[in-house]
């Protein structure tokens, strides 16, 4: 049997080995692209599994004066759609990460 030191020694050479998963799932978070568009691709938002917004592409047709209003609730869809995308995107990253640790599904971590 193994001793208390020899526990706490493995307990937390565990720990740094699922912190070390977690970063690096982290890191590819940021070069996981997602796109959500809006008005049936007429505007679309490109952004990282992190929810930062890499770019924005509107059609032309949205430029008119006219479609300001349009083109204002196209963009905040489009966004709305990205950022979900991202957040699922992330969720399976880090599930990914937990099923590897072993931790159980459901598990909530502190980070």
């Amino acid at each position: 049997m193994k001793s208390m030191e020899e526990m706490i020694q493995a307990a937390q050479q565990a720990a740094q080995t699922i912190q070390k998963q977690m970063e690096d799932a982290q890191s590819k978070l940021d070069a996981i692209e997602v796109e959500g568009a809006a008005g049936g691709g007429l505007v679309r938002i490109k952004a990282s599994a992190k929810g930062r917004v890499i770019g924005v592409s509107l059609d032309e047709s949205l430029l008119a004066p006219s479609e300001k209003g349009i083109l204002e609730d196209l963009v905040a869809a489009a966004f709305n759609d990205a950022r979900g995308k991202a957040d699922a995107a992330a969720a399976e990253e880090m599930q990914k990460v937990q099923m590897a640790a072993g931790i159980p599904p459901g598990f909530k971590l502190p980070f």
